[in-house]
């Protein structure tokens, strides 16, 4: 359990000695500070869980302006650090300026000590609840997925041998094509790891522009650069206790690579702005469909980083590899899309299903996915009529035969779903662009662009 520090800002040293005495035995750790200049110093360069703050020093030891600058000065800087006002003056509204300007909470001194610590335990806890609050607010994750029990070989192995590890803290490297379901796994482990009660963080690493990737990895303070208007918690520290998920870790710019390797081997990290180290306690998986060998030798991914990154590294097969996937996945997806667009969940011809085995599936599992929503969507699938046909699937005009392989153009591809969706609807524009995920003035630019399709 984590020791909270206390700084005790006070200009007497008999008054700082007793609060010390009085903290010390109820275990806390606590720092001193005999101006609030002083005291600026030791919150930079400390992680200070709580601030005990005199108002009235030598300089004027009535008005208590030296105390509300510093309130003013925290509340712009660590707007998170709890501070308890305390003056020997009986003073209301002193007590008053203060909790408008940031304090906590206000004591009066000589103090009671069941008082005192009755008020550091309440900020405390009211500043985890915080803290825990702005995680939870920054923290995005997906909607549970039922799971699907594969049927081929290659993923039934596959399986085994991440069930293996699963509970390790072991760092994991998954490698394949895009597409072939890399982040569905990495949630998997995390589910099957000692960390599924804590969170799951999942960051793109190729969508984090280089400029931003200190503030995004690593979180930063309010002030920190020019937009930083208010402090952010970094996926580092997001993950804590957790499972830290870097997709995609071959796009990351080879600049801020030694940054990442630091956290990596040391676990140790500072926000941007802030001098304090923090230390980082997640598990890391990461994913890629890049060419690391080749990355390695052209000097564009660090080769330390690599070999820290893949202590265990797992190839995802191709879905083309997966035969015995194909049919039953794409019954899987059926059900996920019938259930969520609330129609007739149909079954699929035998001609369906050769159509679905004959094609390549560039795009893997992604690729099946869409395939099968759209074929819910756009199908006149009804409840007398509750089979899908070949010709009812978005490949069918690309899928192979043993000789020939024969393709659209994108434009033919959606002149055609818009052609469907306006069947479906009775030509109702509104309608039919809700069915194809586009706002009503997209698909009016399309007709208009499309002028062959009749509206």
């Amino acid at each position: 359990m984590t020791i909270a520090t206390i700084l005790i800002v006070d200009d007497r040293p008999d008054i700082r000695l007793s609060a010390a005495f009085v903290l010390e035995d109820n275990n806390y750790q606590v720092l001193e500070a005999e101006s609030p200049y002083q005291a600026q110093q030791t919150i930079n360069d400390n992680d200070v869980s709580l601030i005990l703050l005199d108002m009235n020093y030598s300089l004027d030891t009535t008005s208590g302006d030296e105390g509300l600058e510093l309130l003013r000065w925290l509340s712009k800087n660590h707007p998170n650090v709890p501070a308890v006002a305390m003056t020997a003056w009986s003073n209301v509204e002193l007590a008053v300026k203060s909790m408008q300007i940031g304090a906590s909470d206000f004591i009066e001194k000589p103090w009671k000590n069941q008082r005192l610590l009755q008020v550091i335990s309440q900020q405390l806890a009211m500043a985890g609840l915080k803290q825990q609050n702005q995680r939870l607010h920054q923290r995005l994750e997906s909607e549970p997925q039922h799971a699907y029990q594969w049927r081929s070989s290659c993923m039934v192995n596959l399986m085994a041998q991440i069930d293996n590890v699963a509970a390790t803290d072991v760092a994991i490297l998954l490698t394949g094509d895009n597409g072939t379901g890399k982040s569905q796994l990495a949630k998997h482990i995390h589910q099957q790891s000692q960390r599924a009660t804590q969170p799951f963080i999942s960051v793109n690493m190729g969508a984090i522009s280089e400029s931003l990737f200190e503030s995004e990895m690593f979180g930063h303070t309010k002030g920190a650069f020019t937009d930083a208007k208010s402090s952010r918690i970094g996926r580092f520290e997001l993950a804590q206790q957790g499972t830290l998920f870097l997709d995609e870790i071959a796009n990351i710019p080879l600049s801020q690579q030694a940054k990442l390797l630091r956290v990596v081997e040391s676990g140790e990290f500072e926000p941007l702005g802030s001098s304090k180290t923090q230390q980082t306690n997640c598990r890391l998986i990461s994913a890629s469909n890049g060419d690391f060998t080749r990355l390695i030798a052209e000097e564009q991914f660090r080769e330390d980083l690599f070999y820290r990154l893949n202590t265990l590294e797992f190839r995802v097969p191709s879905l083309h590899e997966r035969l015995d996937d194909i049919v039953p996945l794409a019954e899987h997806f059926m059900a996920q899309f019938a259930n969520k667009y609330k129609r007739t969940l149909p079954a699929l011809s035998q001609c369906a299903k050769q159509a679905l085995l004959g094609y390549h599936w560039p795009g893997n599992i992604r690729e099946l996915s869409h395939v099968m929503e759209r074929a819910i969507l756009l199908s006149p699938i009804t409840d007398e009529q509750p089979i899908l046909q070949d010709s009812d699937l978005p490949i069918s005009a690309v899928r192979t035969n043993n000789t020939t392989m024969t393709f659209m153009t994108l434009e033919q591809a959606e002149v055609s779903l818009i052609e469907q969706a306006l069947a479906r609807t009775e030509k109702n524009v509104p309608q039919a662009a809700q069915l194809l995920g586009l706002t009503k003035s997209s698909l009016y630019r399309r007709l208009e662009k499309y002028d062959q399709v009749q509206r």
